[in-house]
């Protein structure tokens, strides 16, 4: 796939978090998709990452991505971004707090030919997004 198929892809995956519409994730994502940074508990596919962003977006309703930067290779994105949100709802047990978060996280994600997310590996910063919370001390 070239480079823009593969960033239109990430994007839809992207649309599909942030409106919510995770059904959508069945188009974008292998069945046997592998997150090598899973959530506790993640399935592999399109249900894992529906499950870890539903938990996600309930959390935080009005959930925001914003890509800051971009790579792209043959089959291959690597992106850095910022995840804002109000917790309005549970979130690892933990009762809503009102707060806002902003917090940094790093993806490269990886899809075959037919354009559909094969791997991900990402990395985010939940335990400064706990800390603005008040659930994980300094």
């Amino acid at each position: 796939m070239s480079q823009q198929a593969n960033i239109a892809a990430q994007t839809a995956f992207a649309e599909a978090v942030i409106t919510g519409n995770l059904d959508a994730l069945d188009e974008i994502v292998t069945p046997d998709s592998i997150d090598h940074d899973p959530a506790p508990g993640q399935v592999p596919g399109p249900e894992g990452y529906k499950a870890m962003f539903g938990e996600l977006r309930a959390a935080f309703p009005d959930l925001h991505v914003e890509v800051e930067h971009l790579v792209a290779t043959g089959d291959e994105l690597a992106f850095a971004y910022i995840i804002t949100g109000t917790h309005l709802g549970p979130l690892m047990g933990q009762p809503a707090t009102g707060k806002k978060v902003r917090y940094r996280g790093m993806q490269i994600s990886r899809f075959n030919s037919d354009g559909k997310l094969v791997e991900r590996w990402g990395s985010s910063d939940e335990l400064g997004m706990l800390r603005q919370l008040g659930l994980a001390a300094m």
